[in-house]
């Protein structure tokens, strides 16, 4: 059965359940073929407002969904399965978007043979612009793959990994839009401090990473041959990644970096 006539319930339809369901119905996906469940009424009757989906409590979804795609926080996932677990048969898939949580931890909890493909997206979702990283868990075959795969590939691109890789995907895709974010706001009050205003050091900046990143995506160069081309002898640019090297950003980012990805397996440890 093609997945585009699976009926896909999200289960804890937060912010990246609701990014989910916004994709797929940008995709054409019929409304009539989602479901989502919400902790709160109010939630639950906002997702129905805006979308025109059906939203259901979590065991009406797993009786009538083909595909459970649960985006609950991952402290509250051992709760939820405690009770929809025991009703999910072994032949049901279910699509974890709970960021840390491996998919034996499911297995623990699910009947066994119950396929999970373990899934970390990122919010430009929301512009049909996400990193999802795709993972199998041990009775996950193909088939679930490309299920899954097709319905994130509508919110941008897709890559298979293996699961031990997951929580460095965590640390570099799925929280990476917040380095960004956090990188063009320090060089808006750079130029504010250089004299711009700061909606013209906003609109520079946020061009100039566009560009930049489709000059990524786009030429197969690698960034460090990019960057020579920008990087005169003596010019500007050198002084100013001269200031990067001392201030030691690069071993910041790698800090940085690692610090998620301990939080991820941490997380994992407290939600077990």
């Amino acid at each position: 059965m093609a997945a585009g006539r699976r009926t896909v319930a999200v289960i804890g339809a937060g912010k990246i359940g609701e990014l989910v369901l916004s994709g797929l119905l940008r995709a054409g996906w019929p409304a009539g073929k989602l479901l989502a469940s919400a902790r709160r009424p109010a939630r639950a009757q906002e997702l129905a407002d805006r979308y025109g989906v059906r939203t259901v409590d979590n065991l009406t979804a797993v009786a009538e969904a083909d595909v459970l795609a649960v985006a609950v926080k991952p402290q509250d996932a051992a709760s939820l399965l405690a009770e929809i677990g025991p009703k999910i048969p072994a032949d049901k898939l279910v699509v974890s978007l709970c960021a840390g949580l491996p998919t034996a931890f499911f297995a623990r909890r699910l009947a066994e043979g119950t396929p999970v493909v373990r899934v970390m997206t990122n919010t430009p979702a929301l512009v049909d612009e996400a990193m999802t990283a795709i993972s199998a868990g041990p009775h996950a075959t193909d088939e679930h793959l490309a299920v899954t795969e097709e319905m994130f590939t509508p919110l941008g691109r897709t890559i298979r990994v293996p699961e031990a890789q997951q929580d460095a995907v965590t640390a570099l895709s799925g929280s990476g839009p917040a380095y960004f974010y956090y990188l063009v706001e320090a060089m808006t009050d750079a130029g504010i401090l250089l004299g711009l205003p700061r909606q013209v050091a906003h609109d520079l900046i946020v061009q100039t990473a566009i560009g930049s990143a489709i000059m990524l995506r786009d030429s197969g160069e690698h960034p460090v041959k990019l960057r020579e081309a920008v990087t005169s002898p003596a010019g500007t640019t050198i002084s100013a990644v001269r200031e990067l090297e001392n201030h030691a950003v690069r071993a910041a980012l790698l800090a940085a970096l690692e610090a998620a990805r301990d939080r991820a397996r941490e997380l994992a440890a407290q939600a077990d």
